[in-house]
Protein backbone atom coordinates (compact mmCIF):
# COMPACT_ATOMS: atom_id res chain seq x y z
CA UNK A 1 0.00 0.00 0.00
CA UNK A 2 1.54 3.06 -0.99
CA UNK A 3 -0.97 5.48 -2.78
CA UNK A 4 -2.04 8.24 -0.40
CA UNK A 5 -4.98 10.18 0.07
CA UNK A 6 -8.75 9.25 0.56
CA UNK A 7 -10.36 6.67 -1.90
CA UNK A 8 -13.89 7.28 -2.90
CA UNK A 9 -15.95 4.68 -4.10
CA UNK A 10 -19.15 2.67 -3.96
CA UNK A 11 -18.74 0.92 -0.41
CA UNK A 12 -18.29 4.10 0.55
CA UNK A 13 -14.41 6.34 1.36
CA UNK A 14 -11.63 4.65 2.29
CA UNK A 15 -9.07 6.61 4.20
CA UNK A 16 -5.16 5.59 4.43
CA UNK A 17 -2.46 7.30 6.62
CA UNK A 18 1.01 6.20 6.34
CA UNK A 19 1.81 7.02 10.27
CA UNK A 20 5.32 5.03 10.69
CA UNK A 21 5.75 6.63 14.04
CA UNK A 22 2.38 6.12 15.22
CA UNK A 23 1.26 3.46 18.01
CA UNK A 24 -2.25 3.94 17.12
CA UNK A 25 -4.38 6.36 14.77
CA UNK A 26 -8.06 6.96 14.71
CA UNK A 27 -10.19 8.39 11.93
CA UNK A 28 -11.93 11.56 13.94
CA UNK A 29 -15.58 12.19 12.17
CA UNK A 30 -18.34 12.96 14.13
CA UNK A 31 -16.36 10.74 17.12
CA UNK A 32 -13.16 8.85 16.66
CA UNK A 33 -12.79 5.33 15.08
CA UNK A 34 -9.98 3.15 14.94
CA UNK A 35 -7.71 2.65 12.35
CA UNK A 36 -6.44 -1.11 11.43
CA UNK A 37 -2.82 -1.52 10.46
CA UNK A 38 -2.82 -3.12 7.39
CA UNK A 39 0.53 -2.65 6.39
CA UNK A 40 3.99 -2.13 8.00
CA UNK A 41 3.12 1.75 8.81
CA UNK A 42 0.22 2.11 7.27
CA UNK A 43 -3.30 2.44 8.51
CA UNK A 44 -6.69 2.46 6.45
CA UNK A 45 -10.61 2.20 7.36
CA UNK A 46 -13.32 2.28 5.18
CA UNK A 47 -16.05 4.33 6.38
CA UNK A 48 -19.44 3.49 4.31
CA UNK A 49 -21.46 7.06 4.89
CA UNK A 50 -18.33 9.26 4.15
CA UNK A 51 -18.88 10.74 1.05
CA UNK A 52 -17.85 13.80 -1.06
CA UNK A 53 -18.44 16.54 1.33
CA UNK A 54 -17.42 14.58 4.85
CA UNK A 55 -14.62 16.20 7.10
CA UNK A 56 -12.28 14.52 9.22
CA UNK A 57 -9.36 14.58 10.93
CA UNK A 58 -6.90 11.65 11.89
CA UNK A 59 -5.99 11.26 15.71
CA UNK A 60 -2.10 10.26 16.67
CA UNK A 61 -1.45 8.74 19.87
CA UNK A 62 -4.80 10.27 21.71
CA UNK A 63 -2.81 13.02 21.83
CA UNK A 64 -3.23 15.55 18.33
CA UNK A 65 -5.56 15.94 15.86
CA UNK A 66 -4.05 16.42 12.54
CA UNK A 67 -5.11 16.68 8.51
CA UNK A 68 -4.46 14.36 6.28
CA UNK A 69 -1.27 15.24 4.38
CA UNK A 70 -2.69 14.20 0.78
CA UNK A 71 -6.01 16.35 1.51
CA UNK A 72 -8.16 17.43 -1.63
CA UNK A 73 -9.20 20.53 0.24
CA UNK A 74 -8.73 22.34 3.71
CA UNK A 75 -11.53 24.46 3.99
CA UNK A 76 -10.43 25.82 7.43
CA UNK A 77 -6.99 26.40 6.47
CA UNK A 78 -4.05 24.16 7.21
CA UNK A 79 -4.79 23.03 10.59
CA UNK A 80 -8.73 22.23 9.82
CA UNK A 81 -10.24 19.28 8.89
CA UNK A 82 -9.99 17.88 5.72
CA UNK A 83 -12.49 17.11 3.20
CA UNK A 84 -13.61 14.07 1.12
CA UNK A 85 -13.73 15.72 -2.46
CA UNK A 86 -15.18 13.78 -5.59
CA UNK A 87 -12.80 14.46 -8.14
CA UNK A 88 -15.34 12.83 -10.65
CA UNK A 89 -18.41 15.23 -10.47
CA UNK A 90 -17.55 18.32 -12.03
CA UNK A 91 -18.95 18.15 -15.90
CA UNK A 92 -15.51 19.49 -18.41
CA UNK A 93 -16.67 21.67 -20.95
CA UNK A 94 -13.78 21.20 -22.55
CA UNK A 95 -13.93 17.25 -22.88
CA UNK A 96 -11.75 17.24 -25.63
CA UNK A 97 -8.78 19.28 -25.24
CA UNK A 98 -5.35 17.20 -25.28
CA UNK A 99 -2.74 20.14 -25.24
CA UNK A 100 -0.77 21.57 -27.30
CA UNK A 101 2.62 21.36 -28.60
CA UNK A 102 5.83 22.36 -26.39
CA UNK A 103 6.69 24.72 -29.53
CA UNK A 104 3.58 26.87 -29.50
CA UNK A 105 4.76 27.42 -25.64
CA UNK A 106 4.37 31.34 -24.87
CA UNK A 107 3.65 31.96 -21.09
CA UNK A 108 2.36 34.19 -18.66
CA UNK A 109 3.45 33.35 -14.86
CA UNK A 110 1.00 34.31 -12.27
CA UNK A 111 0.03 34.33 -8.75
CA UNK A 112 -3.36 33.53 -8.22
CA UNK A 113 -4.10 35.69 -5.26
CA UNK A 114 -2.81 39.19 -6.56
CA UNK A 115 -3.33 38.17 -10.57
CA UNK A 116 -7.17 40.18 -9.72
CA UNK A 117 -8.14 42.58 -6.61
CA UNK A 118 -10.27 39.71 -5.77
CA UNK A 119 -7.65 36.57 -5.67
CA UNK A 120 -9.41 33.79 -6.36
CA UNK A 121 -9.74 31.00 -9.38
CA UNK A 122 -12.99 32.26 -10.70
CA UNK A 123 -11.81 36.13 -10.72
CA UNK A 124 -8.94 34.65 -12.84
CA UNK A 125 -10.99 33.62 -15.68
CA UNK A 126 -13.11 37.20 -16.28
CA UNK A 127 -8.84 37.69 -17.70
CA UNK A 128 -7.91 34.98 -19.95
CA UNK A 129 -9.31 36.83 -23.23
CA UNK A 130 -6.87 39.39 -22.29
CA UNK A 131 -4.32 36.56 -21.76
CA UNK A 132 -5.23 34.82 -25.03
CA UNK A 133 -5.58 38.33 -27.11
CA UNK A 134 -1.63 39.59 -26.24
CA UNK A 135 -0.60 36.42 -27.73
CA UNK A 136 0.07 33.78 -24.94
CA UNK A 137 -0.69 30.36 -25.44
CA UNK A 138 -0.11 29.17 -21.81
CA UNK A 139 -0.55 30.75 -18.43
CA UNK A 140 1.91 29.23 -15.46
CA UNK A 141 -0.10 29.49 -11.88
CA UNK A 142 2.70 29.67 -9.19
CA UNK A 143 1.61 27.27 -6.62
CA UNK A 144 -1.42 26.95 -5.46
CA UNK A 145 -1.01 23.93 -2.71
CA UNK A 146 -2.37 24.66 0.70
CA UNK A 147 -0.40 27.09 2.97
CA UNK A 148 -0.85 28.99 6.67
CA UNK A 149 -2.91 31.41 5.95
CA UNK A 150 -4.81 33.52 3.27
CA UNK A 151 -1.50 35.28 1.57
CA UNK A 152 1.31 33.33 0.28
CA UNK A 153 3.50 33.33 -2.39
CA UNK A 154 2.97 29.16 -2.82
CA UNK A 155 6.39 27.64 -1.79
CA UNK A 156 5.30 27.01 1.60
CA UNK A 157 2.77 24.79 1.10
CA UNK A 158 1.95 21.94 3.03
CA UNK A 159 -0.72 19.70 1.99
CA UNK A 160 0.66 19.47 -1.49
CA UNK A 161 -3.26 17.67 -2.66
CA UNK A 162 -5.05 20.71 -1.75
CA UNK A 163 -5.81 24.06 -3.54
CA UNK A 164 -6.02 26.73 -0.72
CA UNK A 165 -8.86 27.60 0.39
CA UNK A 166 -7.94 31.44 -0.02
CA UNK A 167 -8.02 31.20 -4.05
CA UNK A 168 -11.63 29.23 -4.15
CA UNK A 169 -12.75 25.29 -3.90
CA UNK A 170 -11.69 22.80 -5.92
CA UNK A 171 -14.44 22.83 -9.09
CA UNK A 172 -13.30 26.72 -9.11
CA UNK A 173 -9.61 25.55 -9.79
CA UNK A 174 -11.11 23.26 -12.31
CA UNK A 175 -13.46 25.73 -13.79
CA UNK A 176 -10.42 28.18 -14.63
CA UNK A 177 -8.47 25.16 -16.30
CA UNK A 178 -11.37 24.14 -18.15
CA UNK A 179 -12.04 28.21 -18.90
CA UNK A 180 -8.33 28.46 -20.59
CA UNK A 181 -8.48 25.38 -22.68
CA UNK A 182 -12.09 26.41 -23.95
CA UNK A 183 -9.34 29.49 -25.45
CA UNK A 184 -6.88 27.40 -26.42
CA UNK A 185 -4.60 28.14 -23.58
CA UNK A 186 -2.54 25.57 -21.67
CA UNK A 187 -2.32 25.69 -17.62
CA UNK A 188 0.74 24.67 -16.31
CA UNK A 189 1.38 24.82 -12.65
CA UNK A 190 4.38 25.44 -10.65
CA UNK A 191 4.89 22.03 -8.13
CA UNK A 192 7.38 22.17 -4.82
CA UNK A 193 9.02 18.67 -4.19
CA UNK A 194 12.23 19.99 -1.98
CA UNK A 195 10.32 21.21 1.06
CA UNK A 196 7.19 21.93 3.19
CA UNK A 197 6.04 24.99 4.82
CA UNK A 198 7.22 25.85 8.02
CA UNK A 199 3.56 25.98 9.38
CA UNK A 200 0.89 22.92 9.35
CA UNK A 201 2.87 20.55 8.40
CA UNK A 202 2.30 17.62 11.06
CA UNK A 203 4.73 15.21 9.50
CA UNK A 204 7.39 15.03 11.65
CA UNK A 205 5.20 13.85 14.54
CA UNK A 206 3.69 10.53 12.80
CA UNK A 207 6.04 10.10 10.12
CA UNK A 208 9.62 11.51 10.54
CA UNK A 209 10.48 9.32 7.83
CA UNK A 210 9.78 11.45 5.44
CA UNK A 211 13.02 13.80 5.98
CA UNK A 212 16.48 13.12 5.76
CA UNK A 213 19.33 14.95 8.35
CA UNK A 214 20.02 16.95 5.96
CA UNK A 215 18.18 20.91 4.99
CA UNK A 216 17.58 22.90 2.34
CA UNK A 217 17.57 26.68 2.53
CA UNK A 218 14.02 27.23 3.14
CA UNK A 219 13.12 23.57 5.68
CA UNK A 220 14.21 19.87 6.11
CA UNK A 221 15.43 18.09 3.25
CA UNK A 222 13.02 15.01 2.23
CA UNK A 223 14.12 11.48 1.68
CA UNK A 224 12.86 10.16 -1.56
CA UNK A 225 14.46 6.49 -0.77
CA UNK A 226 11.56 5.67 0.75
CA UNK A 227 9.07 4.47 -1.61
CA UNK A 228 5.98 5.63 0.50
CA UNK A 229 7.56 8.91 0.69
CA UNK A 230 8.45 8.84 -3.74
CA UNK A 231 4.86 7.79 -3.75
CA UNK A 232 3.41 10.98 -2.39
CA UNK A 233 5.43 13.15 -4.73
CA UNK A 234 4.62 11.43 -7.97
CA UNK A 235 1.07 10.57 -6.85
CA UNK A 236 1.04 14.10 -6.25
CA UNK A 237 1.94 15.33 -9.81
CA UNK A 238 -0.05 12.71 -11.32
CA UNK A 239 -3.10 14.04 -9.28
CA UNK A 240 -2.50 17.60 -10.60
CA UNK A 241 -2.60 15.89 -14.24
CA UNK A 242 -5.28 13.82 -13.81
CA UNK A 243 -8.06 15.34 -11.51
CA UNK A 244 -7.29 19.28 -13.20
CA UNK A 245 -6.45 18.06 -16.02
CA UNK A 246 -3.05 20.90 -16.03
CA UNK A 247 -0.96 20.70 -19.12
CA UNK A 248 1.99 20.45 -17.23
CA UNK A 249 4.27 20.87 -13.74
CA UNK A 250 7.11 22.94 -13.45
CA UNK A 251 9.44 21.67 -10.67
CA UNK A 252 10.48 24.23 -8.45
CA UNK A 253 14.27 24.58 -7.37
CA UNK A 254 14.95 20.80 -8.31
CA UNK A 255 18.68 21.10 -7.38
CA UNK A 256 17.42 21.77 -3.42
CA UNK A 257 16.35 18.36 -3.30
CA UNK A 258 19.08 16.60 -1.42
CA UNK A 259 18.27 12.77 -1.36
CA UNK A 260 16.33 12.17 -4.77
CA UNK A 261 16.64 8.43 -3.93
CA UNK A 262 17.54 5.55 -6.87
CA UNK A 263 16.12 5.39 -9.17
CA UNK A 264 15.88 9.03 -9.77
CA UNK A 265 13.25 10.85 -8.19
CA UNK A 266 13.15 13.11 -11.45
CA UNK A 267 13.21 10.00 -13.86
CA UNK A 268 10.44 8.26 -12.09
CA UNK A 269 8.34 11.16 -12.26
CA UNK A 270 8.67 11.77 -15.87
CA UNK A 271 8.23 8.59 -16.68
CA UNK A 272 5.06 8.31 -14.68
CA UNK A 273 3.86 11.61 -16.37
CA UNK A 274 4.72 9.72 -19.38
CA UNK A 275 2.51 6.96 -19.04
CA UNK A 276 -0.61 8.92 -18.14
CA UNK A 277 0.32 11.15 -20.99
CA UNK A 278 -0.10 7.51 -23.16
CA UNK A 279 -2.93 6.20 -20.93
CA UNK A 280 -4.96 9.53 -21.91
CA UNK A 281 -4.00 10.63 -25.41
CA UNK A 282 -3.30 14.06 -23.76
CA UNK A 283 -0.03 16.38 -24.23
CA UNK A 284 1.68 16.68 -20.91
CA UNK A 285 4.96 19.22 -20.40
CA UNK A 286 7.34 18.85 -17.33
CA UNK A 287 9.64 21.59 -16.85
CA UNK A 288 12.40 21.85 -14.31
CA UNK A 289 13.98 24.67 -12.40
CA UNK A 290 17.49 23.68 -11.69
CA UNK A 291 20.04 25.73 -10.83
CA UNK A 292 22.98 22.73 -11.36
CA UNK A 293 22.04 23.57 -15.12
CA UNK A 294 21.93 19.72 -15.87
CA UNK A 295 21.52 19.12 -19.37
CA UNK A 296 21.26 15.68 -20.03
CA UNK A 297 17.85 16.01 -17.85
CA UNK A 298 16.00 17.90 -20.65
CA UNK A 299 14.74 16.61 -23.78
CA UNK A 300 12.22 18.77 -25.25
CA UNK A 301 10.92 16.66 -28.37
CA UNK A 302 10.88 13.33 -27.16
CA UNK A 303 6.42 13.08 -26.79
CA UNK A 304 5.51 11.85 -24.32
CA UNK A 305 7.90 12.23 -21.50
CA UNK A 306 10.27 9.18 -20.92
CA UNK A 307 12.09 10.56 -17.77
CA UNK A 308 13.55 13.69 -19.13
CA UNK A 309 12.02 17.18 -18.90
CA UNK A 310 10.99 19.62 -21.93
CA UNK A 311 13.12 22.52 -20.70
CA UNK A 312 14.56 24.42 -17.40
CA UNK A 313 14.13 28.16 -16.82
CA UNK A 314 17.17 29.83 -17.94
CA UNK A 315 18.10 31.81 -15.20
CA UNK A 316 21.61 32.66 -17.17
CA UNK A 317 19.35 34.65 -19.81
CA UNK A 318 18.02 36.69 -17.08
CA UNK A 319 20.71 37.67 -14.93
CA UNK A 320 23.10 38.17 -17.94
CA UNK A 321 20.15 40.82 -19.33
CA UNK A 322 19.63 42.16 -15.72
CA UNK A 323 23.23 42.97 -15.48
CA UNK A 324 23.23 44.13 -19.13
CA UNK A 325 20.09 46.61 -18.08
CA UNK A 326 20.56 47.74 -14.74
CA UNK A 327 24.42 47.46 -13.89
CA UNK A 328 23.71 45.51 -10.51
CA UNK A 329 26.23 43.02 -9.86
CA UNK A 330 25.55 42.10 -6.10
CA UNK A 331 25.11 38.29 -5.41
CA UNK A 332 24.85 35.86 -8.25
CA UNK A 333 25.18 38.87 -10.89
CA UNK A 334 28.20 38.84 -9.89
CA UNK A 335 28.69 36.08 -12.13
CA UNK A 336 28.04 37.59 -15.12
CA UNK A 337 29.40 41.67 -14.05
CA UNK A 338 31.71 40.84 -16.84
CA UNK A 339 31.12 40.87 -20.05
CA UNK A 340 27.40 40.12 -19.40
CA UNK A 341 26.95 40.58 -23.48
CA UNK A 342 28.70 37.69 -24.10
CA UNK A 343 27.41 35.65 -21.70
CA UNK A 344 23.46 36.95 -23.12
CA UNK A 345 25.33 35.66 -26.70
CA UNK A 346 25.99 32.13 -25.17
CA UNK A 347 22.81 31.84 -24.12
CA UNK A 348 21.06 32.62 -27.08
CA UNK A 349 23.56 30.56 -28.70
CA UNK A 350 24.01 27.29 -26.92
CA UNK A 351 21.57 27.40 -24.04
CA UNK A 352 23.03 27.91 -20.94
CA UNK A 353 25.59 30.59 -20.27
CA UNK A 354 27.63 28.39 -18.03
CA UNK A 355 28.35 24.75 -18.83
CA UNK A 356 30.75 23.83 -16.81
CA UNK A 357 33.11 26.52 -16.22
CA UNK A 358 33.67 27.94 -12.79
CA UNK A 359 31.26 29.98 -10.80
CA UNK A 360 32.25 32.74 -8.50
CA UNK A 361 28.67 32.14 -6.67
CA UNK A 362 29.79 28.64 -6.05
CA UNK A 363 33.31 29.19 -4.53
CA UNK A 364 34.87 28.47 -7.99
CA UNK A 365 33.18 25.25 -8.16
CA UNK A 366 32.42 24.24 -11.61
CA UNK A 367 28.45 24.19 -12.84
CA UNK A 368 26.62 23.57 -15.61
CA UNK A 369 26.91 20.71 -18.41
CA UNK A 370 27.27 21.27 -22.06
CA UNK A 371 23.96 22.46 -23.66
CA UNK A 372 24.63 23.53 -27.87
CA UNK A 373 23.43 19.87 -28.63
CA UNK A 374 19.85 20.50 -27.36
CA UNK A 375 17.06 22.22 -29.07
CA UNK A 376 16.54 25.70 -28.55
CA UNK A 377 13.35 24.73 -27.15
CA UNK A 378 14.91 23.16 -24.32
CA UNK A 379 15.30 26.66 -22.46
CA UNK A 380 12.65 29.20 -21.05
CA UNK A 381 14.31 31.71 -20.93
CA UNK A 382 12.86 35.68 -19.65
CA UNK A 383 13.48 38.99 -18.09
CA UNK A 384 11.40 39.12 -15.53
CA UNK A 385 9.65 36.13 -12.61
CA UNK A 386 8.05 35.79 -9.67
CA UNK A 387 11.90 35.41 -7.94
CA UNK A 388 13.55 37.85 -9.97
CA UNK A 389 11.19 40.71 -8.80
CA UNK A 390 9.65 39.46 -5.70
CA UNK A 391 13.56 38.94 -4.29
CA UNK A 392 14.59 42.10 -3.91
CA UNK A 393 14.13 44.30 -1.21
CA UNK A 394 11.25 46.86 -2.60
CA UNK A 395 9.79 44.33 -5.13
CA UNK A 396 10.50 46.09 -7.73
CA UNK A 397 10.17 45.59 -11.85
CA UNK A 398 12.69 46.13 -14.11
CA UNK A 399 10.15 49.12 -15.91
CA UNK A 400 11.25 51.22 -12.84
CA UNK A 401 15.10 50.92 -13.41
CA UNK A 402 15.10 50.86 -17.00
CA UNK A 403 14.26 53.14 -20.30
CA UNK A 404 11.34 52.58 -22.85
CA UNK A 405 14.36 51.90 -25.43
CA UNK A 406 16.37 49.02 -23.22
CA UNK A 407 13.03 47.43 -22.59
CA UNK A 408 11.45 46.80 -26.18
CA UNK A 409 15.03 45.97 -27.83
CA UNK A 410 15.12 43.70 -25.02
CA UNK A 411 11.44 41.81 -25.56
CA UNK A 412 12.06 42.13 -29.46
CA UNK A 413 15.12 39.57 -28.89
CA UNK A 414 13.53 37.78 -26.25
CA UNK A 415 10.14 36.67 -27.95
CA UNK A 416 11.61 36.37 -30.93
CA UNK A 417 13.80 33.69 -30.25
CA UNK A 418 13.33 30.09 -30.44
CA UNK A 419 13.70 29.75 -26.77
CA UNK A 420 10.22 29.49 -25.27
CA UNK A 421 9.36 33.25 -23.58
CA UNK A 422 8.00 33.63 -20.32
CA UNK A 423 6.58 37.26 -18.77
CA UNK A 424 5.06 37.83 -15.22
CA UNK A 425 1.83 38.80 -15.27
CA UNK A 426 1.27 42.63 -15.92
CA UNK A 427 4.92 42.51 -17.89
CA UNK A 428 3.01 42.30 -20.89
CA UNK A 429 2.19 46.32 -20.96
CA UNK A 430 4.75 47.10 -18.59
CA UNK A 431 3.28 47.58 -14.83
CA UNK A 432 5.22 49.30 -12.29
CA UNK A 433 3.05 47.26 -9.61
CA UNK A 434 5.83 45.84 -7.24
CA UNK A 435 5.87 42.05 -6.70
CA UNK A 436 7.40 41.92 -3.11
CA UNK A 437 7.84 38.86 -0.63
CA UNK A 438 4.71 38.62 1.37
CA UNK A 439 2.76 35.64 4.01
CA UNK A 440 0.68 35.14 6.55
CA UNK A 441 2.28 33.98 9.45
CA UNK A 442 2.00 34.46 13.21
CA UNK A 443 3.67 35.25 16.24
CA UNK A 444 7.90 33.69 16.27
CA UNK A 445 7.46 32.55 13.26
CA UNK A 446 6.43 35.76 11.68
CA UNK A 447 9.16 37.54 13.76
CA UNK A 448 11.81 35.27 12.46
CA UNK A 449 10.89 35.72 8.52
CA UNK A 450 11.56 39.40 9.64
CA UNK A 451 14.85 38.80 11.04
CA UNK A 452 15.55 36.34 7.65
CA UNK A 453 14.63 39.09 5.28
CA UNK A 454 16.98 41.69 7.32
CA UNK A 455 19.47 39.71 7.42
CA UNK A 456 19.21 38.75 3.62
CA UNK A 457 19.23 42.36 2.94
CA UNK A 458 21.23 44.35 5.34
CA UNK A 459 22.62 46.51 2.98
CA UNK A 460 19.60 47.31 1.41
CA UNK A 461 18.10 47.81 5.10
CA UNK A 462 20.45 50.15 6.07
CA UNK A 463 20.02 52.51 3.29
CA UNK A 464 16.15 52.77 2.83
CA UNK A 465 14.78 51.23 6.45
CA UNK A 466 10.79 51.38 6.59
CA UNK A 467 10.85 52.18 3.23
CA UNK A 468 11.06 48.23 2.45
CA UNK A 469 7.75 46.40 3.22
CA UNK A 470 6.74 44.49 6.18
CA UNK A 471 6.13 40.66 4.38
CA UNK A 472 3.57 40.41 7.27
CA UNK A 473 1.51 43.42 6.62
CA UNK A 474 -1.46 42.84 4.36
CA UNK A 475 -1.06 45.97 2.48
CA UNK A 476 2.56 44.53 0.93
CA UNK A 477 0.32 41.37 -0.51
CA UNK A 478 -2.17 44.37 -1.47
CA UNK A 479 0.28 45.88 -2.88
CA UNK A 480 1.64 43.47 -5.51
CA UNK A 481 -2.19 43.11 -6.58
CA UNK A 482 -1.95 44.10 -10.41
CA UNK A 483 -3.68 47.29 -11.41
CA UNK A 484 -5.40 46.62 -14.61
CA UNK A 485 -6.53 50.12 -15.19
CA UNK A 486 -2.55 50.58 -16.11
CA UNK A 487 -3.16 48.29 -19.34
CA UNK A 488 -5.19 51.19 -20.81
CA UNK A 489 -3.39 53.96 -20.76
CA UNK A 490 -0.81 55.09 -23.78
CA UNK A 491 2.59 53.56 -22.10
CA UNK A 492 0.41 50.50 -21.33
CA UNK A 493 -1.22 50.25 -24.70
CA UNK A 494 1.94 50.59 -26.44
CA UNK A 495 3.59 48.11 -24.60
CA UNK A 496 1.32 46.08 -25.04
CA UNK A 497 0.62 46.49 -28.52
CA UNK A 498 4.36 45.53 -28.90
CA UNK A 499 4.03 42.21 -27.54
CA UNK A 500 0.85 41.38 -29.33
CA UNK A 501 2.68 42.13 -32.65
CA UNK A 502 5.83 40.44 -31.47
CA UNK A 503 4.11 37.27 -30.05
CA UNK A 504 1.89 37.19 -33.46
CA UNK A 505 4.83 36.86 -35.38
CA UNK A 506 6.86 34.45 -33.54
CA UNK A 507 3.28 32.24 -33.68
CA UNK A 508 3.32 32.79 -37.52
CA UNK A 509 6.79 33.05 -38.55
CA UNK A 510 9.29 31.42 -35.83
CA UNK A 511 7.10 28.40 -34.32
CA UNK A 512 6.71 27.08 -37.71
CA UNK A 513 10.78 26.21 -37.50
CA UNK A 514 11.09 25.01 -33.82
CA UNK A 515 10.54 20.93 -34.42
CA UNK A 516 13.75 20.87 -36.26
CA UNK A 517 15.81 24.31 -35.70
CA UNK A 518 19.31 23.74 -33.98
CA UNK A 519 22.08 26.49 -32.20
CA UNK A 520 24.25 27.63 -35.13
CA UNK A 521 26.43 30.33 -33.10
CA UNK A 522 26.92 33.78 -32.11
CA UNK A 523 29.72 36.27 -32.24
CA UNK A 524 30.11 39.59 -29.62
CA UNK A 525 31.94 42.56 -31.02
CA UNK A 526 31.34 45.54 -28.97
CA UNK A 527 28.07 46.06 -27.98
CA UNK A 528 26.35 44.72 -31.47
CA UNK A 529 25.80 40.85 -31.22
CA UNK A 530 24.35 38.03 -33.74
CA UNK A 531 23.12 34.42 -33.57
CA UNK A 532 21.73 32.25 -35.62
CA UNK A 533 19.91 29.10 -35.79
CA UNK A 534 19.64 26.44 -38.27
CA UNK A 535 17.18 23.83 -39.71
CA UNK A 536 18.29 20.74 -41.41
CA UNK A 537 17.22 21.85 -45.09
CA UNK A 538 19.92 25.21 -44.42
CA UNK A 539 17.80 27.95 -43.55
CA UNK A 540 18.29 30.48 -41.31
CA UNK A 541 17.11 32.54 -38.31
CA UNK A 542 19.31 35.36 -37.87
CA UNK A 543 19.65 37.97 -35.49
CA UNK A 544 21.33 41.16 -35.38
CA UNK A 545 21.26 43.54 -32.62
CA UNK A 546 22.90 46.94 -31.00
CA UNK A 547 22.10 46.67 -26.76
CA UNK A 548 23.43 49.92 -25.85
CA UNK A 549 22.77 53.75 -25.41
CA UNK A 550 25.08 54.76 -28.34
CA UNK A 551 24.70 54.07 -32.13
CA UNK A 552 27.39 51.01 -33.04
CA UNK A 553 28.44 50.20 -36.81
CA UNK A 554 26.80 47.26 -38.49
CA UNK A 555 29.85 44.97 -39.54
CA UNK A 556 30.33 45.89 -43.37
CA UNK A 557 30.31 41.96 -44.42
CA UNK A 558 27.24 41.69 -42.62
CA UNK A 559 24.76 39.32 -44.59
CA UNK A 560 21.44 38.80 -43.26
CA UNK A 561 18.38 37.30 -44.66
CA UNK A 562 14.67 38.24 -45.88
CA UNK A 563 13.42 40.81 -42.42
CA UNK A 564 11.25 39.71 -40.10
CA UNK A 565 11.66 42.60 -37.81
CA UNK A 566 13.47 45.80 -37.93
CA UNK A 567 13.95 46.06 -41.60
CA UNK A 568 16.64 46.17 -43.27
CA UNK A 569 19.78 46.97 -40.93
CA UNK A 570 21.64 50.23 -41.94
CA UNK A 571 25.52 50.82 -41.67
CA UNK A 572 25.06 51.95 -38.72
CA UNK A 573 23.28 50.68 -36.23
CA UNK A 574 20.84 52.74 -33.76
CA UNK A 575 20.96 52.58 -30.24
CA UNK A 576 18.93 49.46 -28.81
CA UNK A 577 17.85 48.86 -32.29
CA UNK A 578 17.41 44.88 -33.45
CA UNK A 579 16.81 42.91 -36.70
CA UNK A 580 15.44 39.68 -37.44
CA UNK A 581 15.66 37.58 -40.89
CA UNK A 582 15.15 34.81 -42.00
CA UNK A 583 18.17 33.70 -44.73
CA UNK A 584 17.38 30.72 -47.81
CA UNK A 585 19.66 27.31 -47.94
CA UNK A 586 22.83 28.74 -48.77
CA UNK A 587 23.32 32.30 -47.49
CA UNK A 588 25.16 31.49 -43.83
CA UNK A 589 26.44 34.85 -42.54
CA UNK A 590 30.02 35.37 -41.72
Amino acid sequence: MTRHGPLVGPAGTTFRLWAPAAKTVELVVDRPLPMPSEAPGWYALTLPAARAGTRYKFRIDGEIDVPDPASSFQPADVGGPSEVIDHGAYEWRSPDWRGRPWNDAAILELHVGTFTPEGTFRAAIDKLDHVAQAGFTAIELMPVADFAGSRNWGYDGVLLYAPDSAYGRPDDLRALVDAAHRRGLMVLLDVVYNHFGPEGNYLGRYAPQFFTAGATPWGQAIDYRRAEVRAYAIGNALHWLRHYRFDGLRLDAVHAIVERGEPDLLDELSRAAGEFATETRRTVHLVLENDDNNAHLLDPRTDPPRGRYRAQWNDDYHHAWHVLLTGETHGYYGDYAQEPLDRIVRALSSGFAYQGEPSAHRDGKPRGEPSAGLPPTAFVDFLQNHDQIGNRALGDRLESQVGVPAMEAALAVMLLAPQPPLMFMGEEWGSLRPFPFFCDFKGALADAVRKGRREEFKSAYQKLGDDIPDPLDERTFRSATLDWEECGREAGRRRLGLVRELLALRHDRVVPLLADLGFDGGTCRGTVITAAWRTPDGRRLLLLANLSDAAAPRRADHRGGAPLWGGEPAATLPPWSVFWSLAAPGRRPP
